[in-house]
């Protein structure tokens, strides 16, 4: 064995060893026990960043681990290759986007690989090939069969530059979260899947999720969003009513809040409300402001906050209890996709229908009261809990749960409305207008309709050989590839691609079987390897990417594919990777933000940046903190960089040992050399090790104390790194467990005896195993060195030797009067009187008891005699 430790030697070697062997290809086999590791698939941007980083050593050392305790263990990685990104590069660098892709996907898989993560490459996908996005193509159709999937002329946010749909958490500030065009509101035809048919199912079995985070079972439950209320019908008041506004004649609104019924004040109609189209065909003020509207946020935070503005439709609605007639007005605030499009306002009540109605000098009546009787300013403020009705006529007195059940019934009497349940999920519109993407497999029929493509036409297939103008879709500027002849019948070719997280939502169930040609899935690989055992990805995918991963999974087990209800069974969802900042700032505002590695920066005694410059030409630089790791700031760390620089084991030992993998991970330098100083210290225990000479074989009973003292720490180690692996899943605590080991061989290494080898041999192998998932190169070195046959990656992890937990004796502290006197080793079974009068029999002790009277004295287990003395 070498003397000095050189990782990039040693990484070589091992990766060699590995591919060679081909250690992570696996295959089902029944008489195992299965593990499926999973990682969150990268978009093939062309780099990782220390995000990725993070996520696949979290997933790798899981993996590893749960290999080491005999289980069959897949670890796959693939391409999540559609999206928009590909074709915004494509334009910018004049190519297209499908070979932008594969270039990306080839230098970031070299870039995965040098960091000896442990993928099953057999099983490798992109989601942008035809034999994977074929049998999405033919479960779409499926779906359509079922009356599953359905399409409709919908209104949404679109935007102009980008010339696609954006869901309304992609619009900030009415821009498009990319383009930063501001995004108009636009009909167009879309297709749906009907989530909604699994709404209650796909809220009731997060309660079999008893492994993952409860702050991700309780943001899907808010984003389905079930709710118990009334839907009632408003019947427009004759009199202004003509032409279609007759036909209508009436509007439905849901409510969950009843008891408020009876301070209706106004009502408020969507902009895309049937009657507020009808309406601005003739009235170009309406018009107008409809217009206006579309170029709003729809985003929630955007909808608490902006100007409430409407316009009176001159119309009247009739109250359904109290006949009393109430103005219409359309208001930017209500949303047209969540109930009806049209609320009842109570601005007594509603914080947004308050702040409509003071704009708009509209009345506000009080009709709930605090249940303490409290006084409450109406015009400051609207009260906005449950309490007791006031000025509701014969509701008067009730609280929330008689007055919903009293006006349910009285709704229902007159013919005006009912019980409820409702849900806030809506159908997920799976069309986008941009070109890389899988086609959405339908024929559109010349007289109108559509017809789903045959499966033995499937796959439609993606033209890779495009131009991007930036503009259009090529797919729709390609009238030979939307023409199509079927059975001698001219059809034209859909020419929407679908939303990516169409590919996201059953990457996993693929990977089980990703080489198979006869169907989506193989039953038989679909049912050993799911579901998912654990899964590692970003708190940012844990509404749509994991509720349309769940919702797949269901579609797939009603389609017969696979067996099981959920397709995860535990989830962990790491923080983000974060770094200093630095900038400069000219006289308008604008800032030039520079990279970390380019900075000398100056610290104070706890580490903090205080002052920083520019290494090359010295300016000084503002700090503008520690932020996330991104390209506006400048602030990320190239992995390749590092990996060079320090080497790939050092990089996953920092970040593993930074901070526990669901919390933000901070990078900095120190961090860094801290880890590559720890591994070379291992590196020499080892060397030093193996020149004292070959170890005796253990013999437990003619151990020393010392020696017994290093093998407990030994095993008290094992267990505790065991119990950080698997159930805490705090890999730095683990890594902690293990420094402080060694820590403790350097101090009591006894290398003049074969059993004081036989200790140190012992401790050594242990510490190699159990940072063997976390630093898997230079301990496949250390563990060939140490004397093993088999290669670290087929041991078995080591256990725990109890016996070897138990001390002979035991160090308790003696006080007199609170301070210490002295120190004394007792046995571990000693009676509390014996350990009592030891101490009194100390000669320190002594000193400080000579002539005092003992007032008081008591033994705290383990720990310390502590006396108290006049």
């Amino acid at each position: 064995m070498e003397e000095h430790y050189h990782p990039d030697r040693i990484e070589t070697e091992a990766q060699t060893y590995w591919a060679q062997n081909r250690s992570f290809e696996v295959s089902e086999d029944p008489a195992r026990e299965k593990f499926y590791c999973l990682s969150m698939f990268p978009y093939p941007s062309g780099r990782l960043h220390m995000g990725h980083v993070r996520n696949y050593t979290i997933s790798d050392v899981i993996a590893r681990y749960q290999r080491m305790l005999g289980k069959n263990v897949l670890h796959p990685m693939g391409w999540d290759a559609f999206g928009l990104p590909a074709e915004n590069a494509a334009i910018q660098n004049r190519t297209a986007p499908a070979k932008w892709t594969y270039s990306n996907i080839e230098h970031m898989k070299s870039q995965l690989k040098s960091l000896g993560f442990g993928f099953d490459w057999q099983r490798e996908l992109a989601t942008c090939q035809p034999d994977y996005y074929r049998w999405e193509q033919w479960f779409f159709t499926r779906l359509y069969e079922k009356g599953l999937v359905y399409k409709k002329m919908a209104t949404v946010n679109w935007d102009p530059v980008d010339q696609t749909v954006l869901a309304n958490e992609q619009v900030i500030d009415g821009r498009g979260w990319r383009s930063g065009a501001p995004i108009e509101r636009k009909e167009i035809p879309q297709w749906f899947i009907k989530i909604t048919a699994y709404a209650d199912e796909l809220l009731t079995s997060l309660d079999d999720l008893t492994e993952w985070p409860e702050q991700v079972k309780t943001m899907q439950r808010n984003w389905i969003g079930k709710s118990r209320g009334i839907n009632m019908r408003f019947d427009l008041a004759p009199g202004k009513l003509s032409g279609q506004i007759a036909d209508i004649g009436a509007f439905e609104v849901y409510t969950t809040r009843p008891d408020t019924l009876m301070g209706v004040t106004y009502v408020s109609l969507a902009v895309e409300h049937p009657i507020s189209l009808a309406l601005s065909r003739d009235n170009p003020a309406l018009a107008a402001f409809i217009e206006s509207c579309k170029k709003q946020s729809l985003a929630e935070a955007d909808m608490a906050t902006m100007e409430k503005r409407g316009l009176d439709t001159g119309l009247k609605a009739i109250h359904p209890i109290s006949g009393a007639e109430v103005p219409v007005w359309v208001a930017n605030y209500v949303l047209m996709d969540y109930g009806s499009g049209a609320v009842m306002a109570v601005p007594g009540h509603d914080q947004r229908d308050w702040e409509f109605a003071r704009a708009h000098d509209l009345p506000i009546t009080q009709v709930v009261e605090p249940a303490s009787g409290t006084a409450w300013d109406i015009d400051a403020a609207p009260f906005l809990d449950k309490g007791r009705l006031i000025n509701s006529g014969a509701f008067d007195g009730l609280d929330f749960r008689a007055a919903f059940e009293a006006i349910a019934k009285a709704l229902s009497a007159a013919g005006k409305g009912e019980i409820t349940t409702n849900f806030r999920l809506r159908d997920w519109g799976v069309s986008r207008q941009r070109y890389w993407g899988a086609p959405i497999p339908m024929f559109n029929l010349p007289d109108g309709g559509e017809i789903p493509v045959p499966a033995e036409k499937l796959p439609v297939l993606l033209p890779e050989d495009v131009e991007m103008d930036g503009v259009h879709s090529p797919l729709k500027q390609d009238p030979d590839w939307r023409r199509y002849a079927l059975d001698g019948q001219a059809l034209e070719r859909e020419t929407d691609t679908f939303d990516t997280f169409m590919e996201s939502s059953w990457y996993y169930a693929r990977y089980t079987c990703a080489n198979y040609g006869e169907g989506m899935l193989e039953p038989g690989a679909a049912n050993y390897w799911l579901p998912v055992d654990q899964y590692v990805g970003g708190i940012e995918h844990a509404i749509l990417h994991l509720l349309y991963v769940r919702f797949f999974h269901k579609l797939m087990r009603d389609e017969g594919l696979v067996g099981s209800d959920e397709p995860i069974k535990r989830l962990l969802c790491q923080g983000m990777v974060l770094a200093e900042s630095f900038f400069t700032e000219d006289e308008q505002g604008n800032r030039t933000w520079f990279s970390p590695t380019e900075v000398d920066v100056e610290r104070d005694d706890k580490g903090r940046a205080i002052r920083a410059r520019h290494i090359t030409t010295g300016t000084v630089l503002q700090l503008g903190g520690v932020t996330k790791m991104s390209k506006s700031k400048n602030n990320g760390i190239d992995p390749k960089t590092a990996v060079d620089h320090y080497g790939a084991d050092t990089v996953r030992l920092f970040a593993m040992f930074a901070a526990p993998p669901e919390q933000t991970l901070e990078w900095h330098d120190a961090g860094v050399e801290g880890a590559s100083r720890f591994l070379r210290k291992l590196w020499k225990l080892v060397h030093a090790h193996l020149a004292a000479g070959a170890p005796e074989a253990l013999q437990v009973h003619t151990l020393s104390g010392e020696q017994k003292d290093l093998r407990r720490k030994t095993h008290a180690t094992i267990a505790k790194v065991s119990d950080d692996f698997d159930r805490r899943q705090h890999f730095n605590t683990a890594i902690a467990a293990v420094m402080e080991l060694l820590n403790e061989v350097s101090r009591h290494a006894d290398r003049n005896s074969g059993q004081g080898l036989a200790v140190e041999r012992e401790a050594l192998q242990a510490a190699v195993q159990l940072l063997a998932p976390i630093v898997p190169h230079i301990c496949h070195h250390l563990w060939s060195a140490l004397g093993n046959r088999d290669a670290v990656i087929d041991a078995r992890w080591p256990q725990v030797d109890h016996a070897a937990l138990v001390q002979a004796s035991i160090a308790m502290v003696v006080q007199i009067n609170g301070k210490v006197r002295a120190k004394i080793e007792v046995a571990a079974d000693a009676a509390e009187a014996s350990i009592i009068d030891q101490a009194k029999h100390n000669p320190n002790v002594q000193k400080f008891l000579a002539g005092k009277e003992i007032k008081m004295c008591k033994v705290v287990p383990g720990k310390l005699v502590t006396f108290a003395v006049k």
